[in-house]
């Protein structure tokens, strides 16, 4: 079976990695990758390749960045003569970024199975443009490979064939799990100058819906800043997000001067296991990530999601989220109460045990998958 596995931003590398581990070791499969360029900073792309054991890929579109429309065109105009040439037997596609769309329907257009990696997950909120990545990726997709039981609920309610579904877990959490060595021996703690401060809270912005919006943007900081009065809040600044904060009232890490004690701490983007292990021992985590929200779940680590909505709701009921929007009295309060009140420890959410990739080369390949009631 030849297997093309396309990717394009951070967050489909994190999940590509087991899968593309797991096809390494079945001589049945020819595995090829395609890496559009959708994200193509170093920090942003090279550095998760090396984290992760990712091999270089066997062909990088270099699409760049552009409207949403522009680029899902550009990464279906470069992919066609990529997949006339393989032949692929199935296309695999991770995520709900634009490239996972464009990938998909280059391929469904050329007759050609496509495999969907986090099928099923809903926000029921079409002013994401993930979320109609999603709907219309699941829509044309022959496979879909769900990582929760809300997925396998949602796909049913949309009609899609019970024999099309694979329940398999969460990919993310097998990444997680494979580097904990290597993320537990990171040395970002002494590189940000962390290691004498008591606890410290971490921050992610980048969805458009936070970040674009000067006031919605002002409204988030304004919340920060009073969280960063109990604690310092270290902020890895996404590259679209740089320019957003210039003359914000947040301090940017430097070399000559050690982390404050209150206040947000700015730094460039960090690498996956700086940032895994950043994660791993902060008092609180406030985000409006996706993929965080599933990481913390696993850390036990408070997540506090900065959106009116998520699409990980096993996060939420079988996790350490808490989606509590983007009031500035709500985030101040929540963020009080978890760095007062540390979640207790849960179990995993069902099947979030590390072999996901090897449940969705084993449904490739024809095997018999048996998933526990």
């Amino acid at each position: 079976m030849k297997v093309l596995s396309v990717v394009g931003a951070r967050p489909n590398f994190v999940k590509i990695a087991p899968l593309l581990r797991e096809m390494a070791t079945r001589p049945q499969i020819e595995s090829v990758l395609v890496h559009t360029g959708q994200h193509y900073d170093a920090r942003m792309s090279d550095g998760f390749f090396e984290a992760l054991a990712i091999p270089a890929p066997d062909y990088n579109l270099a699409v760049g960045s552009a409207s949403h429309g522009r680029q899902t065109a550009e990464v279906m105009t470069r992919l066609e003569p990529v997949l006339e040439s393989v032949q692929p037997d199935i296309v695999l596609v991770v995520g709900d970024v634009n490239s996972t769309l464009a990938a998909a329907l280059v391929a469904v257009k050329q007759g050609i199975r496509v495999g969907h990696v986090e099928a099923g997950l809903r926000s029921f909120d079409r002013s994401m443009p993930e979320e109609i990545n999603r709907l219309a990726t699941d829509a044309i997709a022959d496979d879909l490979f769900a990582s929760e039981e809300s997925a396998v609920l949602n796909l049913a309610r949309e009609g899609v064939p019970a024999e099309r579904v694979h329940f398999v877990g969460n990919v993310m959490i097998d990444a997680l799990r494979l580097t904990r060595p290597l993320w537990q021996a990171s040395r970002v703690f002494g590189n940000l100058g962390l290691d004498q401060i008591p606890r410290y809270g971490a921050v992610t912005l980048h969805r458009p819906a936070n970040v674009d919006d000067p006031r919605r943007l002002s409204q988030i900081l304004g919340a920060l800043h009073e969280v960063a009065r109990r604690v310092p809040l270290i902020f890895p600044v996404h590259p679209r997000v740089r320019t957003a904060l210039t003359g914000a009232d947040v301090t940017w890490l430097s070399a000559s001067q050690p982390v404050p004690e209150r206040g947000i701490v700015c730094t460039e983007p960090l690498g996956y296991l700086d940032f895994v292990a950043l994660v791993s021992r902060a008092a609180v985590v406030l985000t409006d990530s996706g993929g965080i929200q599933e990481e913390t779940t696993i850390l036990g680590v408070p997540c506090l999601t900065l959106r009116e909505n998520t699409e990980r709701p096993a996060t939420v009921t079988q996790g350490t989220n808490r989606v509590i929007g983007i009031a500035r009295s709500r985030i101040v309060d929540a963020a009080i109460y978890a760095l007062a009140h540390p979640p207790a420890r849960r179990a995993a959410p069902p099947l979030w045990d590390g072999y996901a990739a090897a449940r969705i080369i084993d449904t490739l390949l024809g095997v018999r998958v048996e998933v526990a009631a």
